[in-house]
């Protein structure tokens, strides 16, 4: 069956709709962005669906303004990898759900490993979604028959979805689970990020040491700052290699500067350089207590064993319960876990039932980790007597 819906481009349509949404209980909604030049997703084209309404939003002749009140509304929003579209609307209009419902969150819950919204429509509707140009111009206009029909059906079906993983989940009592879930990933888009750890996100600045991570954390967030400033990708203000290779090399002449591997051949000149070195000499003379490390750098010798093992008896838990390891416990919440960080997410909520008490067991030498006889493993009470004593 071909989806119907209907194309909104004026100032007016667009505030009836989002009125009319607001008073469903529920609508879906996507979006279409572009961000592959720019610092901030933007916004090319809004797709809602409530009822049996569906409609695509013209942002580039339409005030979103309204979208601000529908956000705010007690309507749930059903969203499918919510988090881009929570940028998209933090950007225009300043406001994000009190909740939502995120299906690609919900699905991990149900079996599915992070799943596409294409495998979940296939899976759970029976219907293939049609194939859509990636590398389509959003913003040109007209959009082709085509393009609408495939935004169209980014909302078709999550109404279907969501009702399907709930009857799912809501015996099993994963359904809060997931929800606790949902609001945390909200959580998550709702704090802005703290420019003193972009250089987190930074692989070689990671593996700097000394005066070289102070470096490249002022360095990391001057190019933060300025690439909002500019709206344009981090890439284009400085690439990583030469935010670590800045950091190593401590430059304090624009010469030495120009001279750091990484840069590519650039020359760097007026005000950028300048702030540049700025940044380095910041990031010299930065006080210890004021650097802030990643929570996730390697552990002590001793614990790696234990870290190893906790791996392995995770990915078989995520295999027994049916849940994508990386949603029970990626490898930096087991390192926060095991380096006794009160915020450790193996600490708090349903981690903490499922795995993180179990495993403080393992560590404490309490449990023991076996083969279960068929491949996989089994954590059970330990029995104290070593394997030789039974010989």
């Amino acid at each position: 069956m071909t989806a119907t819906f209907e194309w909104i481009d004026t100032d007016s349509g667009f505030a009836d709709v989002c009125k009319e949404a607001a008073d469903a209980p529920l609508y879906a909604v996507d979006t279409e962005f572009h961000r592959e030049r720019t610092y901030y997703p933007h916004l090319a084209l809004l797709q809602l669906k409530w009822e049996d309404t569906t409609v695509l939003v013209d942002p580039l002749v339409v005030d979103m303004a309204p979208l601000a009140d529908l956000l705010a509304s007690d309507a749930l929003p059903l969203l499918h990898a919510a988090d881009q579209d929570l940028e998209v609307f933090r950007r225009v209009c300043g406001v994000l759900p009190g909740r939502m419902f995120d299906t690609q969150i919900v699905a991990n819950f149900a079996g599915f490993s992070t799943p596409s919204l294409a495998a979940l429509v296939e899976r759970i509707v029976g219907i293939r979604l049609p194939k859509g140009d990636r590398m389509t111009d959003w913003t040109r206009r007209p959009l082709t028959d085509g393009q609408r029909t495939y935004a169209a059906a980014d909302v078709a079906h999550l109404v279907a979805i969501r009702d399907h993983l709930i009857a799912e989940l809501e015996p099993t009592g994963r359904l809060k689970w997931a929800e606790d879930e949902c609001r945390s990933s909200l959580a998550r888009a709702t704090s802005p990020n703290d420019p003193a750890t972009a250089w987190w996100r930074i692989k070689e600045a990671r593996q700097c040491r000394g005066t070289a991570r102070a470096i490249a954390q002022e360095l990391a967030a001057w190019r933060e700052a300025r690439a909002q400033q500019t709206d344009v990708p981090l890439r284009f203000v400085l690439p990583d290699l030469a935010v670590a290779g800045i950091a190593q090399a401590a430059p304090a002449t624009l010469q030495q500067l120009n001279a750091v591997r990484g840069l590519s051949g650039r020359g760097l000149r007026g005000d950028v350089a300048q702030e540049i070195l700025e940044a380095v000499a910041r990031g010299k003379q930065l006080p210890p207590e004021k650097l802030r490390q990643p929570p996730t750098d390697d552990l002590e010798r001793e614990q790696r064993p234990a870290a190893a093992l906790a791996a392995a008896w995770v990915a078989q838990l995520a295999k027994y319960e049916r849940i994508d390891a990386t949603m029970l416990a990626t490898r930096a919440d087991l390192t926060a876990f095991l380096s006794g960080s009160p915020d450790a997410r193996l600490r708090h909520g349903w981690r903490a039932e499922l795995v993180g008490k179990p495993l403080a067991k393992l560590v404490a030498g309490e449990a023991a980790l076996v083969f279960d006889g068929n491949g996989g493993l089994l954590l059970e009470e330990r029995s104290g007597v070593p394997l030789a004593d039974r010989l």
